[in-house]
């Protein structure tokens, strides 16, 4: 192995075998000792292949649904788990940070239990007492350290277990399985002050997670497993795109949607995005500047449908300020009610769409979203982003935001 490598994984595999059937008690055992049921088992197969290299000084994530084999891998490499197949190798001294306050005695006070985990990880009684007063004020227990532990909140018992990992941690290699998913907004922020003090002091950390913009913000490198055995393995970013692709497909759709329109703004030009199946076309304006004496501001548009689609439709438009910000906006089933269900003509599956707005504008340029949702579900099949835009002049306006003209009475008494 290269020098500048801190951990390698080889062709690693591990299977768990899971019992169908047990004895749960001593007189089952001799009711009927020779039952063949007992001995079958299920064969569960928690990693399949698995390889990889950590450089030294690599901040490398592993991400994955639960149960897709991380932590297993994790104590593999931790040495709580022999593998069934592969081999593990660590070039320098590791100290795992898995399934926190392991050892600890809730009979005993968090002092106690201080001086136990210590001993447990190698250090004398001196040595910790060097360390007490920094482990006490990291986990910001000070006034609860002569309480039991059983008398602990599960975040106070998990802010001591990571206080103590920390500070008497002194290893060249840490692996870090969700130690934050317990623990108030402020304790979590200081165990992320804590990472960017290991990538200042170039440690090497395997990190699992299930945060992918924790896995973004430290990760050098990260590898994503799915089905047990590795799907991805690239930079950070990539990772977690590939992760929210994978298991988060409608907010993965969203960050495309969102970049698309990003790009399109920087370009100058409109947008149209959504799930598809329609086709917003041939949209007009009554006029392109309007005043006092328009009542009404007409929008025009055709929603074309692919030949075979077959979902109800639910056409709406929104109107925005020269600040981008929503003035009014609706769509036919606010309009028309839910019960009048649309549908595409069955001739040519186009549908014609008439909006005349009342003109209660200030004076200004306004453009215009229109969209086409499913009348089913709610989805977005189209969002035309800014697809037209009107001028008000409307020398009669106020600071609101519309303006519609009113009448008043006034009566001298």
């Amino acid at each position: 192995m290269s020098d500048d490598i801190a951990i390698s994984v080889k062709d690693v595999s591990k299977t768990f075998k899971l019992p169908h059937e047990r004895a749960d008690s001593v007189k089952s055992l001799f009711v009927n000792p020779f039952n063949k049921k007992r001995k079958k088992f299920e064969v569960q197969h928690a990693l399949r292949g698995i390889s990889f290299d950590v450089k030294k000084g690599e901040f490398f994530g592993i991400v994955g649904r639960n149960g897709s084999g991380k932590s297993t891998l994790l104590k593999i490499i931790a040495g709580i788990y022999q593998p069934n197949e592969g081999s593990i190798t660590v070039n320098g001294r590791l100290v795992p940070f898995i399934e926190l306050g392991v050892g600890f005695n809730p009979q005993l006070t968090g002092r106690e239990n201080v001086y136990l985990n210590g001993a447990m990880l190698g250090f004398s009684e001196k040595e910790v007492d060097v360390k007490y007063s920094a482990i006490v004020d990291f986990a910001e227990l000070e006034r609860f350290m002569d309480q039991k532990l059983k008398n602990y909140s599960s975040g106070m018992q998990v802010r001591l277990a990571f206080s103590v990992a920390t500070i008497l941690a002194e290893s060249e290699i840490l692996l870090i399985d969700e130690v934050l998913a317990v623990g108030d907004a402020d304790f979590q922020r200081k165990c992320f002050e804590y990472f960017k003090k290991l990538k200042k002091e170039n440690k090497t950390v395997i990190f699992v997670s299930h945060d992918m913009s924790a896995v973004r913000e430290y990760c050098d490198r990260a590898m994503l497993i799915n089905d047990n055995k590795v799907a991805f393995e690239g930079s950070s970013e990539e990772v977690a795109k590939e992760y929210t692709k994978i298991f988060l497909p409608g907010l993965y759709e969203a960050g495309k949607n969102d970049e698309k329109k990003r790009l399109a703004k920087e370009s100058g030009s409109t947008m149209k995005w959504g799930l598809g199946g329609v086709d917003i076309d041939h949209l007009s304006l009554s006029k392109k500047v309007y005043t006092l004496d328009d009542k009404d501001i007409e929008i025009s548009y055709q929603i074309v449908g692919d030949p075979n689609f077959k979902d109800l439709v639910n056409p709406g438009f929104t109107i925005k300020d020269e600040k981008g910000q929503p003035v009014c906006g609706t769509n036919t089933d606010i309009t028309l009610g839910k019960s009048q269900k649309l549908t595409l003509g069955k001739k040519n599956n186009i549908l014609s769409v008439r909006w005349l707005i009342p003109n209660i504008f200030n004076n200004g340029k306004y453009t215009v979203d229109v969209a086409v949702l499913s009348g089913s579900n709610g989805d977005t099949l189209q969002w035309w982003d800014d697809s037209t835009s009107f001028r008000v002049l409307n020398d009669k306006s106020t600071p609101y935001a519309v303006s519609p003209q009113v009448s008043v009475e006034t009566i001298f008494l």
